[in-house]
């Protein structure tokens, strides 16, 4: 009996298990549409550059990965780890309902996840450590299922954050997350007692270093380092190849990568070989994490740009291809119907239509130039959900109509020279109504979309000079329907679903035959597999010509069926040897350690879907390759020495 009770494992970890996945439901609902919305210019986003829409992106994810420093400290020495859980988990709530709340208070709710997560993502880690002795075979295990849940969560996030936002609006995909962070909270409550286990008394000890001491001789540091970093580039590399607030980022990382190389340097012997052993095990995680969360950047960016999505799908998660998805479009694809269309000669004007925030008098100068056109008023705090089928699919069509003179129109130059246009609202400006632009056909009116003629001659002339004849034209009112391009991050969590049984199996099958392979051996094989996923995607980039045609969806499905094995060899195995090599006093802060080192790949996450489109697919793809090939190498040649450090760290478990 006793025997059959110790295979299991321990009864907290299936509520860790749920609460995790609901905080992660919530988390890539929001994060699978971010760089969209901030980058879209067709169907009400921001409208910013692309440079300006990954730099937020990576800022934002580098920041969210690097508050659980301070939140795992916070969790130590002063809350214990289920405070800090639910204290995150409500304040990440309340970030992402102010993201709902509109333009204005958008980046105060992405401060809110920032500080949220801080709490919340590191120390829940850590409990699902803490329900297992020291030297447990099923460590591993528990951590590969606790993955499970993160990424059944992610999964139904993609399909969620598509089907909310084509059926509504931008903003109703940050009210659902709300909304599921919520429900993780109170799982986590109810729970309270069952997860005592789990958590721990705030425990210093008299060689830590104390908080105070913590803030002026790190995070202070790392502040002034990183205004010194911003400034010194804003002003003497204004237009260098790294933009001034990553650099800004990247300066401030420095003082607390010393602190962690003196952590292990400084510690007495017996935690000497775990601390020192971290090190490389952050580089790995920093790596790799660089290239998974391209899945919000550069991949989505690919999805958007280069993949064919005019593939049969569900209704709910297809949306009508508005004329930036044509330009490199396959011949058979037919293109809209010029009658679809409002012809303007000034960009700006097309702009203002598609980020849906346009002012009286450009109405009035559209409507005298196109007699024939009338409009649909709709109520400015019209709810979508409250209109009947008809009225929504007209309402998409729709802009947002504000007084004269308020609007500010901010035209400049991206990173790589081309013109950008951005329609900002001054903060507390409300709309006077919002309308549609109709157009009468023989089945009755249907809504027109507002194009400059510089697009409207990429859809026609342009197509006629590459393909020597004119296109198919669709019936006027009706566009070619193309699934999200957020749906393929979907795949990475559903291979993880999907291949985490297979390789638990796998790996226990191994050691039922006296064939283990090691925790560091495993985070190996998993840079290895992240190397192959680029170079994958590389051969994928010959096939669109350097960008000028749409390649296979299947390109995408091979480098998350490929990048995903990677991972759940790396990112499991890497959060279980957190736990092993850290002295139990200071695990929340190692964890942290784990989570700083993604924030260091994160960042060059947005950095590198920034120039995505200053190189050609091949040798963007090439250059990621070789600096996951260096790091795998990197970690080949300290095989023998992290394995003799887990030894000892673990009493030869």
């Amino acid at each position: 009996m006793a025997e059959t009770k110790s295979r299991k494992h321990p009864k907290g970890l299936y509520q860790l298990f749920f609460i995790e996945m609901w905080e992660r439901l919530a988390f890539y609902t929001m994060l699978n549409v971010l760089l969209l919305y901030v980058t879209d210019f067709e169907r009400g986003g921001l409208g910013l550059p692309a440079a300006d829409g990954n730099e937020i992106y990576g800022l934002y994810l580098a920041f969210v990965y690097f508050t659980p420093f301070p939140g795992g400290l916070l969790a130590d020495r002063y809350l214990g780890y289920r405070k800090a859980v639910v204290i995150g988990g409500l304040i990440m709530s309340a970030g992402l309902f102010l993201m709902s709340r509109g333009e204005t208070y958008f980046y105060y709710g992405l401060i809110g996840l920032v500080i949220g997560n801080g709490l919340f993502k590191p120390n829940i880690s850590v409990m699902v450590g803490n329900l297992y002795e020291p030297g447990d075979p099923k460590r591993d295990a528990g951590f590969n299922i606790f993955y499970m849940g993160i990424n059944i969560g992610a999964f139904v996030a993609s399909f969620l954050s598509s089907a909310v936002r084509n059926k509504f609006n931008w903003e109703a995909t940050f009210l659902v997350a709300s909304i599921g962070l919520l429900i993780g909270v109170t799982i986590l409550a109810l729970s309270w007692k069952t997860l005592e286990v789990a958590d721990r008394q705030p425990e210093r000890s008299e060689d830590d270093t104390g908080f105070g001491e913590v803030f002026l001789k790190i995070l202070l540091p790392a502040f002034v380092f990183g205004g010194l970093g911003f400034w010194l580039s804003s002003t003497y590399m204004p237009d260098g190849p790294v933009r001034p607030a990553i650099v800004g980022f990247l300066a401030g990382m420095i003082p607390i990568i010393v602190f962690f190389v003196r952590l292990g340097v400084t510690a007495v012997d017996k935690e000497k070989p775990g601390l020192l052993a971290l090190l490389p095990i952050y580089v790995a995680g920093g790596t790799f994490f660089m290239v998974l969360h391209l899945n919000g950047s550069a991949m989505t960016q690919w999805a958007n740009d280069m993949t064919a999505r005019d593939i049969p799908a569900p209704s709910l998660f297809q949306q009508d291809g508005l004329p930036s998805y044509y330009g490199n479009a396959a011949e058979d694809v037919p293109r809209p119907s010029k009658d679809s269309l409002v012809v303007v000669d000034d960009a700006s004007v097309a702009r203002m239509y598609g980020q849906k925030r346009m002012d009286h008098e450009t109405l009035a100068e559209i409507l005298a130039a196109n007699p024939e056109l009338s409009v649909e008023e709709f109520d400015p705090l019209v709810e979508v959900t409250k209109l009947d089928a008809d009225k929504a699919a007209v309402w998409q069509f729709s802009t947002a109509i504000y007084p004269d003179g308020e609007l500010e129109v901010v035209e400049g130059t991206d990173s790589h020279g081309a013109p950008t246009v951005a329609v900002n609202i001054p903060e507390q400006l409300s709309a006077d109504l919002r309308v549609a632009l109709m157009r009468e056909g023989p089945d009755g009116a249907y809504p027109t979309y507002v194009v400059s003629d510089e697009t409207y001659a990429e859809l026609y002339e342009g197509y006629a000079e590459k393909f020597g004849h004119p296109p198919e034209e669709l019936p006027p009112g009706k566009w070619v329907q193309v699934i999200n391009p957020e749906l393929f991050q979907s795949l990475n969590a559903l291979f993880v679903v999907g291949f985490t049984p297979l390789i638990v199996g796998f790996f226990a099958w191994l050691v039922a035959r006296g064939k283990e392979i090691s925790t560091a051996r495993k985070i190996f094989y998993g840079l290895c597999l992240t190397t192959a996923s680029l170079l994958l995607m590389a051969l994928g980039g010959m096939f669109t010509d350097g960008g000028a045609a749409k390649v296979s969806g299947l390109w995408l499905v091979g480098f998350y069926g490929i990048i995903t094995i990677g991972e759940l060899l790396l990112s499991p195995m890497g959060l279980s040897l957190v736990t092993k090599l850290a002295p139990k006093r200071l695990v929340g802060l190692a964890m942290g350690g784990w989570f700083l080192a993604t924030a260091f790949g994160n960042n060059f996450s947005g950095f590198f879907g920034g120039i995505q489109s200053s190189m050609t697919p091949v040798n963007f793809f090439l250059v990621l390759a070789g600096i996951a090939a260096a790091v795998a190498l990197f970690i080949y040649v300290l095989l023998d020495r992290l394995d003799d450090a887990i030894n000892k760290s673990t009493g030869g478990a």
